[in-house]
């Protein structure tokens, strides 16, 4: 009897601490995430950021969260093609800012969408970021891909006032499928001045236009020939070390009369961006000015069709969206635990860019055997009681 008592006594000790290990590690990967359709997605711009992990609480420890979400993500994939390290992650609303300051300390930078901060970043047309910590919040604009949920004249506005368009995607529910509305895909490929990009890419090129240094120079050996270097510097780097090194987008002005006839990028023919809308780096005329993108760290070689001196020319700065464009649009596809049921569908879209905020499909999310643990240990305690009661007497 008293080995049996040990052994009950164990058990309730044992028990109660393997069930939250138990908890933690009840989900399933998505195998989607190590084949060539990952590889895919990324080579077509597309970007992976970290949703969540089962068996984790946000409110008990945000950091245990997003560093297990990290490593799950890492293990199987790069984030983007500009760069391994994920740096956006969903967060729910009612998180402390101190929990974001936390978050942004492990290398996510971009916090959405509607964390409920005071802080904040494109909820609106006006919602410029400022500051690092605006992008702990960033807004939902434009609304959802979803059918029957999408307003296209809500759309429509928002693309007309400019910013960041950030839009909501979920692809399944449970195990029901959902929709998405062709209308608004329409839309959005019909409109010429849409930048088609990632939470990661739009931070990345804020970051640059905080810091960035520059030079202009004429060839004296022949003034026709004008190089642009986007410079790569300490300060810059040190300043936003997350950032991923896109194609940023310059105006170049040559003087009255005189024309830009070739540009090089890194020696190599510049590719011509009229009409592209994903983001690269390359050049465009538009009107009297040249646009020129390149990331930081590159050169560009321009030749001009005559000769002119370095204070005849001018850089009129960098643009607000990459090649000139009117207004930036991402859309975050949320809860992503099945890439190929949640990207399939737009296969025939591929100028559309996807923030595909991951996570492991949970494997048991109810665990009914939870609450047997609970009732195996009352029970246990209670018979182990009596027989010590018994033992006494």
């Amino acid at each position: 009897m008293q080995r049996a008592v040990a052994v009950l006594l164990l058990a309730l000790f044992v028990l109660p601490a393997t069930a939250p290990f138990a908890a933690a590690q009840a989900w399933e990967e998505d195998g989607w995430l190590e084949t060539s359709m990952a590889v895919e997605r990324i080579e077509a711009g597309d970007e992976f950021g970290c949703y969540g992990m089962p068996g984790l609480s946000w409110a008990n420890d945000p950091g245990a969260v997003a560093t297990a979400c990290r490593e799950y993500l890492t293990a199987r994939t790069p984030a983007s093609s500009w760069g391994d390290a994920p740096v956006s992650l969903y967060t729910p609303s009612g998180l402390a800012a101190t929990d974001h300051t936390l978050l942004g300390g492990l290398g996510f930078v971009v916090h959405g969408d509607d964390t409920g901060l005071a802080t904040s970043a494109w909820h609106d047309a006006d919602g410029v970021p400022s500051f690092e910590e605006d992008w702990y919040n960033l807004g939902r604009r434009g609304g959802s891909l979803e059918k029957e949920v999408a307003d296209i004249d809500a759309l429509e506005a928002e693309l007309d006032a400019g910013g960041l368009v950030n839009m909501y995607w979920i692809g399944r529910v449970n195990d029901a499928t959902i929709r998405h509305d062709g209308e608004v895909v329409d839309l959005l490929l019909a409109r010429e001045d849409v930048w088609f990009t990632t939470w990661g890419e739009a931070w990345s090129t804020w970051a640059v236009s905080r810091c960035h240094e520059f030079s202009l120079e004429v060839d004296p050996e022949n003034r026709r020939n004008v190089s642009f270097t986007l410079e790569d510097t300490v300060a810059c780097g040190s300043s936003n070390p997350e950032a991923w090194k896109v194609p940023t987008t310059w105006r170049f002005l040559p003087p009255e009369g005189v024309a830009v006839t070739e540009v090089y990028l890194e020696g190599v023919p510049a590719r011509n961006l009229t009409g592209e809308r994903n983001t690269a780096a390359g050049a465009r005329a538009d009107g009297n000015e040249t646009l020129l993108s390149l990331a930081v760290g590159q050169r560009m070689d321009l030749v001009l069709d005559a000769p002119v001196n370095r204070s005849d020319l001018d850089v009129l700065g960098m643009t607000e969206q990459w090649n000139g464009l009117g207004v930036a649009v991402t859309v975050a596809a949320h809860d992503t635990w099945d890439l190929f049921r949640w990207s399939k569908r737009f296969n025939d879209d591929p100028e559309l860019r996807f923030t595909w905020l991951v996570i492991p499909r949970d494997a048991d999310p109810e665990m009914p055997w939870l609450p047997w643990v609970g009732l195996l240990a009352a029970a246990g305690t209670v018979l182990a009681m009596r027989h010590l009661i018994r033992t006494d007497d």
